[in-house]
């Protein structure tokens, strides 16, 4: 393996990268750079090339022939058209006759044309010519995603209650809402472990507080979902309302924790709360003063939250509103002509968002940083601040933590979801090719909303994303105030939610297993089928199979109004599928198959002489018994497993007795 570092400029140390690399002097190998007011970069895509990476990106497994924009946002349509999402995460992989892995570290904008423009060139573009260029060069693709993973530092782990599944809504308000959805699943059998509280549970929507009239008794009330078998997971947002008299806001006020405008004055913003601030992140000292405030929420008896709202999201400013006001009276006015109509809309286009960003300023050692710069480390550095506090607060735990938001290195401090998508089937087939690009750059505890925020789910579209969704580290239900009710309960016959989701509890063992050895490793929980089978072009075309952990072949259904699908086999496997009359196996040869899947059924395939775990039914993690486990396999000669096995929670993860030998026999 080799790394190279290359600096371009004077950038901003992000802390992505954990290993000690020194400057290799002069030019990259790879390509050609140009440096001016901007950094590019071009190099040669031969034919048949394909370019992986970019983590949460929109596009297939293979970006190739795509644009894509490193510039975080809060995009709500997740579809052909958009060009960015609310992560960015700046790793390539080249399939070279040798492949290549390119991290441009930057955290400002960057734009990645991949044979968009020229379908012979990659040209990646960084808005500010300040930055650290990583070059790797390995044997395989996974050689050099490995080799990535170890020089960005260890995937972070979360405890094994938050791999169960999870029921979220934004619409939960009041203590009767909660029990009523706990009631739901618990009444139909349905296992579920968490039930996620979206801002309506705050007072006022002001961060770190809990409203006393629509859940009296918090601490109790925690107590009591935990009888049930059921954990709270609030939500906590990056935007503090400006409220005298909120200690939050009164202390960050003090303090000057909050990002600062042109005057040195805190920046005010807008989102829920109405008019806010922006804590300032990017300074160790803010994030230690954030993070000791999830204290009350963690001695309430909380053990996981989301962070939400952290790109972060600006509905408006002052100085957007003024440009609007400006334009409006000349509107309404009469003055103009009647292209005075496109001044409207680019006026409302600026009254936040992106236009806000080169607004606002952080304070990054002494030093006064446009936010402009650092956009991209806003989510990372907001993860990192609760991560880090968990330590002090609950130290020896694990704590359930992730991001909307995110750069690399933020998966050294919780996991992220892929925000707010909508309830069509091409955002499920979207769900599939993200998770392996993922995984390359560290982020393993990772889910769509299953089922879609927006728009209304139909039955079978819930049932199928929930069947790909038995697979994905974070597995949760969520979708927003104004649709159809997405609870599982709320579609009839709950039998077959029932099942499909017990097919998780079933496989839970296994898909935990994985998941701690791939971040222990390096690994990836979720691979292309072209890093296993380098050498079959049909493998590398396959974007809706993925390989998952040592043994596995995920062959989800993403299409609707069909009983089954058609599967490529790289290799002779096992096909197995999860019915609700019980466990169906079949040995099928190398080659295209097509096989019958009902939309209440959950189909793998296992690879020969690879041992696959199964637990018997269960209502929650904690009912799971890992000692009781069925064994599936197609056995040629003798096997063994390495399984990883804890009590969920400690963070001395790395003790001999958490590795256990299982083996079977032909």
């Amino acid at each position: 393996m080799s790394v190279k570092k290359y600096k371009f400029g004077s950038p901003i140390e992000t802390e992505a990268v954990v290993e000690d690399i020194p400057l290799t002097p002069g030019a990259p190998g790879v390509g050609t750079v140009e440096l001016g007011e901007h950094f590019r970069m071009e190099i040669p895509l031969p034919p048949g090339t394909a370019v992986y990476g970019l983590g949460e990106a929109l596009g297939g497994i293979d970006k190739r022939g795509g644009f894509y924009v490193s510039y975080n946002v809060d995009e709500d349509y997740h579809r052909d058209g958009a060009d960015r999402l609310y992560g960015s995460h700046n790793f390539l992989l080249l399939g070279f006759p040798a492949p290549v892995g390119l991290f441009f570290d930057s955290p400002g904008r960057v734009e990645f044309d991949v044979g968009f423009t020229r379908e012979d060139t990659l040209a990646v573009t960084a808005l500010y010519p300040d930055l650290y260029l990583y070059v790797l060069e390995g044997e395989s693709l996974l050689d050099v995603t490995r080799e990535f993973r170890r020089i960005i530092g260890r995937s972070w782990i979360p405890p094994k209650w938050a791999m169960g599944f999870g029921q979220s809504r934004f619409g939960y308000v009041t203590r009767e809402d909660f029990l009523e959805v706990a009631r739901g699943y618990r009444e139909s059998g349905i296992p579920l472990d968490s039930i996620y509280m979206d801002i309506d549970y705050m007072e006022g929507y002001r961060d770190f507080t809990v409203d006393g009239e629509r859940i009296p008794d918090f601490p109790g009330f925690v107590s009591e979902m935990r009888e049930l078998g059921i954990h709270l997971v609030p939500i906590i947002d990056a935007a503090v309302k400006r409220d005298e008299g909120y200690s939050l806001c009164d202390e960050g006020l003090r303090g000057g924790y909050f990002c600062t405008g042109e005057d040195g004055e805190p920046f005010e913003t807008a989102s829920w709360p109405g008019v806010t601030y922006l804590p300032d992140f990017l300074n160790p000292e803010v994030r230690r003063w954030f993070g000791d405030k999830y204290k009350y929420l963690i001695e309430s008896g909380v053990s996981g939250f989301w962070n939400d709202m952290n790109e972060p999201a600006v509905f408006y400013t002052r100085e957007g509103m003024e440009g609007l006001r400006r334009v409006m009276e000349k509107f309404l006015g009469g003055g103009g002509d009647g292209m005075e109509i496109f001044s409207l809309f680019e006026a409302l286009g600026g009254l936040g968002g992106a236009a806000s960003y080169p607004l606002f300023y952080h304070n990054m050692g002494g030093r006064r940083v446009n936010h402009d710069r650092v956009h991209n480390l806003y989510g990372f550095n907001m993860l990192r601040a609760a991560s880090e506090s968990f330590e002090r607060l609950a130290p020896g735990r694990r704590l359930l933590i992730f991001s909307r938001s995110s750069y690399i290195g933020a998966h050294r401090y919780g996991g992220i979801w892929t925000g707010d998508n909508n309830s069509r089937w091409e955002d499920l087939e979207l769900n599939i090719r993200m998770m392996p690009s993922l995984n390359m750059c560290g982020f393993l505890f990772s889910g769509a909303d299953i089922g879609g925020f927006r728009e209304n789910a139909s039955r079978e579209l819930l049932l199928r994303w929930l069947a790909f969704g038995v697979f994905t580290p974070l597995m949760r239900d969520h979708t927003a105030s104004g649709t159809r009710r997405q609870e599982c309960y709320a579609f009839g016959d709950t039998s077959d939610f029932a099942h499909v989701i017990g097919v998780r509890y079933a496989l839970l063992p296994y898909l935990y297993s994985e998941l701690v050895k791939a971040a222990l490793s390096g690994d990836m929980y979720f691979r292309p089928l072209a890093f296993d089978y380098p050498s079959d072009p049909l493998a590398r075309e396959r974007e809706d199979q993925l390989m998952l952990g040592e043994g596995l072949m995920v062959t989800p259904v993403h299409r609707p109004n069909v009983t089954g699908r058609n599967v490529y086999l790289p290799e002779d496997m096992l096909f197995i599928k999860f019915t609700p009359s019980g466990l169906y196996r079949e040995t099928m040869g190398r080659g295209w198959h097509y096989i019958d899947v009902l939309p209440n059924e959950v189909p793998l395939f296992l690879r020969q002489n690879c041992l696959l775990p199964i637990a018997k039914p269960a209502q929650s993690v904690a009912e799971i018994d890992e000692n009781d486990l069925q064994i599936v396999a197609w056995l040629t000669r003798p096997a063994d497993y390495t399984m990883y096995r804890d009590d969920g929670e400690t963070r001395d993860i790395m003790r001999p007795e958490h590795f256990i030998t299982l083996h079977s026999e032909p």
